[in-house]
């Protein structure tokens, strides 16, 4: 894709989700920075902080857990390589600790697919499935939601006993609901 029809995407992607009854009414969301050829998330980011919406960004440890930061626009962002992996951008300032997505009222996830059920395929890292896992330990029930292409939205992906299906996926075109808000 062009830089041009990825830049098209993240608003049409932006502008679809800005319209979710869950994050017109969120108080903090956990989201991420988008790199390589994911949809951009910048513009969805930084019009939530323009709302007063307080953002969660996830911090890579070394175990492929996340930790998280608060993102106030692009100067609160670092680029950190992790070893031979490609580079993120994470939050610059004070980490809140593993469990500071708990507070999340909307979880915005990554992923490479998602299918007709809601499940997610991610990157096979493992990081949002012990994001996942901590909240649902915790009883907490943020909205999952899911950004992705129009093309990456499926028939089916793999499914594991410990996967948990997002209730919506943002797409550039508009949303498909897996489960109502």
């Amino acid at each position: 894709m062009t830089a041009d029809v990825v830049g098209d995407a993240a608003g049409a992607l932006a502008g679809h989700a800005l319209e979710l009854p869950e994050l017109a009414h969120a108080r903090t969301v956990a989201a991420y920075v988008s790199v390589g050829t994911e949809p951009g998330t910048r513009t969805l980011l930084d019009a939530l902080v323009t709302r007063g919406v307080r953002v969660l960004l996830p911090a890579l440890l070394p175990d492929h857990d996340l930790d998280w930061g608060a993102y106030t626009g692009e100067d609160s962002l670092a680029r950190v390589q992790h070893g031979g992996r490609m580079a993120l951008f994470e939050p610059s300032g004070e980490r809140l600790g593993p469990d500071a997505v708990l507070g999340a009222d909307v979880v915005l996830l990554p992923g490479l697919a998602v299918d007709a059920r809601g499940m997610r395929l991610g990157r096979g890292g493992g990081s949002y499935d012990r994001v996942l896992a901590r909240l649902e330990r915790a009883g907490a029930r943020p909205a999952l939601v899911v950004l992705l292409y129009d093309t990456e939205v499926v028939g089916r992906v793999p499914a594991q006993e410990h996967d948990r299906p997002v209730q919506a996926v943002v797409t550039p075109s508009g949303v498909r609901r897996f489960t109502s808000p």
